[in-house]
């Protein structure tokens, strides 16, 4: 059964909330970074990525920058100010953008779990990526976003959900991406009523922080080899999460797209991919179901259709692993997605227009949209302990940094 744990927060104040929080990390680039934290002191970007305060150029995984952020988090808990809260507690946490809102749990899950296989996962995580997070944490000694989790629906958590945004919230603001963020903290009751329905919870998977949570894993390792008694049920023991119905969660498609090496051109390429799959002279720029791609080439869109959407299961019948076998490696002779520099991946959220302007510019000679993965496909893939294909989910709205921290 799962584990949902109170803990007491280190937090900004509602005046200052908006200033601090943050994008999560792992979703801007140093140049990108550095653009939104402009003019922004409180801007917990310079925590998280805090080679924006040094010279260009600096190697973001050097000493200088871990040393920095540990720097840069001291000052912000007097600017802000940071407070930790005195007693432990559970919250809300509502995401709404565009008319869609999600609302979760926010509070700490067991590692314990995450090593048995109660938290369930679908990707592989990089060991560079690791290190950095791992660095991090441990020279902070907390955790400072969340991972974001979902779990099969349970009426009883959705009424006591309900029931605690009827008070009046801890913080609420729109940032600058036009995504809504509200946040409760739960009373002592509702706390322990809401922690006591989560142990009826069979299994938690993560949807999106693969790399945190392994992070945070590693930095317990460390600190629990450093502790005095290297006992269990310290702070390093548990991890940040945020934890939503599946029923809200929504995925959206992460698309490809590609350069071609052999210089083939509009019409090479679709002769190449009509040698391969039927291919339709026309269709719309998103999908409308599983097992079509839409192409972009030359200005125009066209249809993929892929081979054995009937009958197939697991990683066989997702349509990143049938477009993967069926185009990128006999057509583009792309074998392996994370280390070929042909290929780049285009989250859902930047629509359909940024893959045209790839193509349009050159930078890609062809460009994939995708049907969204289902999250009981998610599901299934992970109950199965298989891993999905690298970027085929993309979940938004994201959570943001610095909001809710928890010291370890």
């Amino acid at each position: 059964m799962a584990t949902v744990r109170p803990f007491s927060a280190l937090r900004p104040g509602p005046e200052s909330a908006a200033a601090v929080s943050a994008v999560p990390y792992d979703v801007v680039s140093t140049a990108e970074a550095r653009a939104l934290a402009a003019g922004n002191s409180l801007s917990f970007l310079h925590v998280s990525r805090p080679e924006i305060d040094l010279p260009d150029g600096t190697d973001p995984h050097s000493e200088a920058v871990y040393a920095r952020a540990a720097e840069n988090f001291a000052a912000l808990r007097r600017a802000a100010p940071l407070t930790k809260e005195k007693a432990p507690a559970l919250y809300a946490y509502r995401l709404r953008r565009e008319g869609r809102e999600q609302t979760g749990i926010a509070g700490c899950c067991a590692l314990d779990e995450y090593d048995r296989d109660v938290i369930r996962k679908h990707e592989r995580t990089r060991k560079d990526k690791e290190d950095d997070r791992t660095r991090h944490m441990v020279r902070l000694r907390a955790q400072t976003g969340p991972v974001f989790l979902t779990y099969r629906d349970r009426r009883q958590i959705d009424a006591l959900v309900e029931e605690a945004q009827r008070a009046a919230p801890l913080f609420d603001f729109t940032a600058s991406d036009g995504v809504a963020h509200t946040v409760w903290r739960l009373s002592a009751e509702a706390t322990a009523r809401v922690a006591e329905e989560f142990r009826q919870v069979p299994l938690l998977y993560i949807a999106d922080g693969h790399h945190r949570a392994a992070s945070a894993s590693r930095a317990r390792e460390e600190l629990r080899a450093a502790s005095p008694s290297g006992s269990s049920g310290n702070a390093f023991d548990f991890f940040l999460a945020v934890v939503f119905p599946a029923a809200q969660v929504h995925i959206l498609a992460y698309n490809r797209a590609v350069k071609d090496s052999e210089g083939r051109g509009p019409e090479g390429l679709l002769a190449a991919l009509r040698s391969r799959l039927p291919v339709r002279e026309t269709a719309p720029a998103s999908p409308a179901r599983k097992g079509e791609v839409s192409v972009s080439l030359g200005g125009r869109w066209y249809g993929l259709q892929l081979e054995g959407s009937a009958g197939a299961e697991g990683i066989a019948a997702l349509d990143a692993e049938r477009l993967q076998r069926q185009v990128l490696e006999p057509v583009f002779g792309i074998r392996d997605v994370r280390t070929d520099k042909r290929i780049d991946f285009v989250g859902g959220i930047r629509g359909t227009g940024e893959l045209e302007k790839l193509v349009a510019s050159g930078r890609a000679d062809a460009a994939f949209s995708m049907f969204p993965v289902s999250l009981d496909e998610l599901m299934a893939i992970s109950d199965a302990g298989q891993i999905m294909p690298p970027k085929s989910t993309w979940f938004e709205p994201k959570l943001r940094d610095g909001l809710l921290i928890h010291e370890i």
